[in-house]
């Protein structure tokens, strides 16, 4: 089982050491075995060899890349190492509109409970508590409605001010969007880990996204992940400082219940996917759901 988490910045050079990686920053080597290694962060002006980006895509490590401002900008994932890749991709290209539809309210109904959670824990008074449960229960198949839309303007609005808007240049928005682009790192590593195809998803159809099922299966993490951020990131720091950033990607590591059994998020994650997989097959009703409430329950 794969945990580590490496975050890199300012690196002289990442090469290939045996079956690890080695680092090489300020006269000191640090090597560290591809077989721990889930993901790894880099920033700054690093050279990195072939050889080691090859073997990132055979180990299933996903490579995020960071611009001059921090932010993730891209992403390296392997290609096609599931053992039965081909028969996943015809049964995903057949998944049932019905069962996408069913499993997408599932799906988005928990973002919406784990944001409800999330404004109660929060102090939300009751009027606009009452407008989240009231569009949760207006949720349908497919939600054509765009009920998850309006929870989303309720839910931000009340925690972040009635002028907030996520296209704002803010602390908030800087955080929760380098916290949403390593979910996303982390869920299609667990993805295309699966054999699946990123670009084929359940509700998200855009034509210029290539991680459409990424996007859909992410969506009850996030308010996870807006709650790991209130409680680590914004009352701490003023910026999104270099260990701010790392105090984001480590939510990967914490603590949650999940299936009865504690596990980091990461494992969450992978034991999700897996679950949704069964669902959508038809093997079982519905994926298990993503709780907030089992991650602050892990974190006592």
């Amino acid at each position: 089982m794969t945990w580590r988490i490496v975050h890199i910045k300012e690196s002289e050079r990442l090469q290939l050491k045996l079956d690890n990686l080695e680092i090489l920053k300020r006269g000191e080597k640090y090597l560290i075995p591809l077989s721990d290694i889930s993901m790894v962060v880099i920033e700054g002006n690093t050279s990195i060899t072939t050889n080691i980006l090859s073997q990132f895509t055979k180990y299933n490590i996903v490579l995020v890349v960071c611009d001059n401002k921090y932010l993730p900008t891209g992403l390296l994932l392997n290609y096609g190492n599931y053992h039965h890749c081909a028969k996943r991709v015809i049964e995903q290209v057949h998944w049932l509109e019905e069962k996408k539809r069913l499993l997408w309210k599932d799906i988005v109904g928990q973002k919406i409970l784990n944001q409800i959670e999330f404004a109660k824990y929060k102090g939300i008074n009751e009027e606009r508590l009452s407008i989240m449960i009231e569009l949760y229960n207006q949720l349908q198949p497919g939600d054509y409605s765009n009920r998850e839309g309006h929870v989303a303007k309720v839910y931000f609005n009340s925690l972040y001010g009635v002028d907030f808007s996520r296209d704002n240049d803010c602390m908030v928005n800087g955080a929760m969007n380098y916290g949403y682009a390593i979910l996303r790192a982390a869920m299609a590593r667990i993805v295309v880990g699966q054999g699946l195809m990123t670009m084929l998803g359940i509700f998200h159809k855009n034509e210029y996204n290539s991680f459409n099922l990424v996007d859909d299966l992410m969506e009850p993490f996030r308010p996870i992940m807006d709650y790991w951020i209130d409680q680590n990131i914004l009352s701490e720091y003023e910026f999104l400082t270099y260990e701010a950033r790392l105090t984001i990607i480590d939510f990967l590591n914490q603590p949650m219940i999940y299936l009865s059994k504690k596990s980091s998020v990461d494992q969450v994650m992978q034991k999700y996917v897996s679950s949704f997989l069964k669902a959508i097959s038809g093997e079982r009703n519905k994926a298990h759901p993503v709780s907030l409430m089992d991650f602050m329950g892990a974190e006592r």
